[in-house]
């Protein structure tokens, strides 16, 4: 009984289940998209299989990215007791519930259109290749981005029946924003990637990772911005970009400490500016029906 407890939480451990900051990263955005191409409240059950769906492939997105680092993982202190390191879930069973992830996910998606449905393999190809561009480019949270922000055009699949080329800033705008947190989160393990041979935007800007931070802030700024105007928002959304203008300038300031601590808690606490782009988007279509 012991054996079979420790193998279940061996596996919420793989998930990050019980760490949701992943979740909310994926599923903002894509709420974003519902939101837009639905002119407000979009349909239940797309709600219910994009939560799932965010759940699900953020999961499986952690269990191949600690398959794709078990040989790295046992030398850097924060991920040295991961089980694929400490041998209590093996590489096989973990691949094996990465498919199984990925399989339970795919089937929320059969129940939309076709295009959706096509649309989904390339969510599974970017969640398994964002772990193994670590070691070939000092640009991975690129990929992350994508992998992320890939709900973003199936959102307007699952609506629409079709993906606009409107549904691509907010695409780009995703994936800088993961440039934005992922360096943040990436500056805690900057010493043990170096040894190891791990690459990361943070080791890239090295001194100047703060105005490189400020240059992409203002580009995901500068996007969200003209999604607003793409589709046709109005006060309550623009005030929402204000108060991340806000954020986004307290955390420049908690960077320039130069404390990893401090810049997990950064990365931590950035879903809060997904939490506020999407009050923003939903406040302005209800006062829109309520006037």
């Amino acid at each position: 009984m012991n054996l079979l407890m420790t193998k279940f939480q061996a596996y919420i451990a793989l998930t990050r289940i019980n760490r949701p900051i992943g979740i909310y990263l994926v599923l903002w955005p894509a709420l974003w998209a519902l939101w837009l191409v639905s002119e407000g409240v979009p349909d239940l059950s797309l709600l219910f299989i994009f939560v799932g769906g965010a759940v699900l492939m953020r999961s499986a997105g952690c269990v191949i990215n600690d398959y794709a680092d078990r040989d790295f993982d046992g030398h850097v202190e924060r991920t040295c007791n991961r089980p694929l390191v400490t041998g209590i879930v093996s590489s096989k069973e973990a691949l094996l519930f990465f498919a199984v992830l990925s399989l339970i996910a795919f089937g929320l998606v059969l129940t939309l259109n076709s295009l959706t449905v096509w649309l989904s393999f390339g969510a599974v190809f970017l969640a398994a290749l964002y772990p193994f561009m670590k070691r070939h480019t000092h640009w991975p949270q690129v990929f992350l981005g994508a992998a992320f922000a890939w709900a973003i055009p199936m959102a307007f699949a699952a609506v629409s029946n079709e993906v606009p080329w409107q549904a691509w800033p907010l695409f780009i705008a995703t994936l800088v924003w993961s440039l934005i947190y992922d360096t943040a989160y990436a500056v805690g393990d900057m010493q043990d990637d170096l040894k190891i041979g791990v690459k990361s935007t943070a080791i890239l800007f090295g001194d100047k990772l703060v105005l490189w931070t400020a240059v992409f802030q203002l580009l995901m700024l500068g996007l969200l911005g003209w999604i607003g105007v793409l589709f046709s928002l109005d006060l309550p959304y623009f005030g929402s970009l204000v108060l991340v203008a806000a954020w986004f300038s307290y955390d420049l300031k908690r960077l320039a400490q130069k404390n990893a601590e401090i810049a997990f808690k950064v990365f931590l606490q950035n879903h809060w500016v997904g939490a506020i782009v999407l009050v923003g988007i939903a406040a302005d279509y209800a006062l829109k029906t309520y006037y």
